[in-house]
């Protein structure tokens, strides 16, 4: 049996009837296993984590477009995280005896299905990229999605699959397969976003930080403070312990406090060390946010 996990990003955060609905979608699917998906309303936007064999997550993941397009209209959406869609972003990534090939596989056909059924127009990217210049999902999202008209009307940008425009209400998605990473958020002890942001600029390794660390300050305004927003795409390269005190040490610089850190998501035990939770100041971490235990449990 191959496993494959996909960890759809959705532009809401704020509406509980409809992030219900999405999860429902996911839920209700036979052979689809929904682990985990929590919300910010000041990103306004959920993240979900389905597994299951390949079939099983295509039809999870369509379902889930289903219920976005016709419940998300971006023309109103407001919130601190970038996006280009009402399903921005859904990642492949290849688990328990599947292949990178088979995840790359899977974004190729449900990339294919989504621009057929919807008319949202897809792209591609890390390993199942086709055109140069998409592999980083950075790449692509630069200018949003107030800019992505404007760049879709240069002949580089034709999306790998659907219309040469964006959805009137939905915009875009990129699809891709790529190995494991950590979405790791740690929160300051201020509402000062400049500091956020050069803390950002310097643990970020576009900015000579850390290797394989991504990195955005973004402000919260629900809880009056501000975050280092972070991926994590080689976790045992670069381990969370040294992402979180280099975040700590700059900010100490500023003279401001670490508040706490969170992961979003599901974390493999392999990339936390003993003692993780406390080191790492985790809000409402348990055993419940390791992957191999929510896999085992909803088997």
């Amino acid at each position: 049996m191959a496993i494959i996990e996909s960890i759809p990003n959705v532009s809401e955060g704020r509406r509980s009837d409809i992030i219900d609905r999405l999860a429902d979608a996911i839920r209700t699917t036979r052979g689809a296993r929904l682990l985990d998906y929590s919300s910010d309303p000041s990103h306004n936007r959920s993240v979900f984590t389905l597994a299951g064999e390949a079939p099983a997550v295509a039809t999870a993941v369509l379902e889930l477009f289903a219920q976005a397009v016709e419940s998300i209209d971006l023309r109103a959406h407001r919130g601190e995280h970038p996006r280009l869609g009402a399903v921005d972003v859904v990642p492949f990534v290849p688990l328990t005896g599947a292949t990178m090939q088979d995840c790359v596989a899977l974004a190729r056909d449900v990339g294919a299905a989504v621009a057929a059924r919807f008319g949202v127009p897809v792209f591609l990217y890390e390993d199942a990229a086709v055109a140069s210049g998409r592999r980083h999902l950075e790449d692509i999202r630069r200018g949003g999605l107030e800019g992505l008209t404007a760049r879709m009307a240069n002949p580089g940008w034709k999306p790998d699959y659907g219309p040469g425009l964006p959805h009137p209400t939905a915009g875009a998605a990129v699809i891709g397969a790529r190995r494991p990473l950590i979405a790791y958020n740690v929160n300051l002890n201020t509402d000062r976003l400049d500091i956020a942001k050069k803390i950002a600029a310097t643990v970020r390794q576009s900015g000579g930080g850390l290797p394989f660390v991504k990195a955005a300050g973004f402000r919260l305004e629900h809880r009056g403070i501000v975050q280092v927003s972070m991926n994590l795409t080689n976790y045992e390269h670069t381990p969370i312990i040294d992402v979180f005190e280099a975040v700590k040490r700059e900010a100490a610089r500023y003279g401001v406090s670490v508040l706490e850190s969170e992961i979003i998501g599901l974390v493999p035990t392999a990339a936390l060390c003993a003692g993780a939770e406390s080191r790492l100041q985790l809000a409402g971490f348990g055993p419940d946010r390791l992957l191999e235990n929510r896999l085992r449990d909803s088997a």
